[in-house]
């Protein structure tokens, strides 16, 4: 049997579905590899993977894709790890440098300025007023800025939804057999979060543990497939 290739995002958040994968009999069956998230798009989209924990945005770019997980990276209000910082008021930011790991939380950023508040600041490369940053290297950064505005958060005061940040998705037919197996390993990666904590790196002014088991939202639920709708809605719209 030929093994399932499957990209996974490298951040501390995906670590529960790492640990379900790795320490599952599934583990024989797939090639696993770890990415930044835009390379986890890249890879699906290209075909040089079978499945991938992708931005939501990127499955705007896969045809035919299918979301074959009960889980994801999501969020139901603040996440600690999705930002806008600043050294404005973001009402008064005249440019936004975007992050180059990010796709779905670029285009939030710009969903979320263009439609929530309601400002058009240039995008530039280099110097700004602001930027975008995801993921671990904004652990413990926050209170670095002047102003730090957490996109989950921002996103549920506009629309009142959860946000899914990347989903599993394929972009071929994969047997219901190695998806139901698949979500059960990611189920018992989830329900042992306390065992992973341990062993991360310390980040100060940060607490893993309350990220891992409060902040992140990891089931796709239909709130969330609402929101997944609403936004991909909004891109469009750019």
């Amino acid at each position: 049997m030929n093994k399932i290739k499957i990209s996974a995002v490298s951040y501390t958040n995906t670590k529960p579905f790492v640990y379900g994968l790795t320490h599952s009999e599934i583990i024989n069956k797939i090639d696993l590899s770890l990415d930044i998230p835009s390379t986890c798009a890249n890879k699906l989209i290209d075909n040089q993977v079978d499945i991938g924990l992708v931005p939501v945005a990127a499955l705007l770019r896969i045809p035919n894709y299918e979301i074959i997980s009960d889980y994801c990276i999501g969020a139901d209000g603040a996440v600690n790890s999705v930002y806008i910082f600043s050294e404005k008021p973001i009402e008064e930011i005249e440019t936004i440098r975007l992050d180059e790991q990010s796709r779905t939380s670029n285009n939030l950023a710009l969903v979320l300025l263009k439609n929530y508040w309601k400002v058009g600041p240039r995008v530039v490369i280099g110097n700004a007023d602001a930027f975008v940053q995801i993921g671990d290297r904004t652990f413990g950064k926050s209170d670095q800025y002047p102003y730090a505005y957490d996109l989950s958060q921002e996103w549920k005061k506009f629309t009142g939804l959860p946000f899914a940040f990347a989903v599993w998705a394929a972009n071929k037919k994969i047997e219901p057999a190695f998806i139901s197996e698949f979500n059960l390993a990611l189920k018992f990666g989830l329900a042992n979060r306390e065992q992973i904590i341990p062993g991360l790196p310390e980040y100060k002014n940060f607490d893993l543990a309350d990220y891992l088991m409060h902040k992140l939202d990891f089931n796709l639920d239909e709130k969330k497939k609402e929101a997944i709708s609403k936004f991909l809605d909004l891109v469009k719209d750019l």
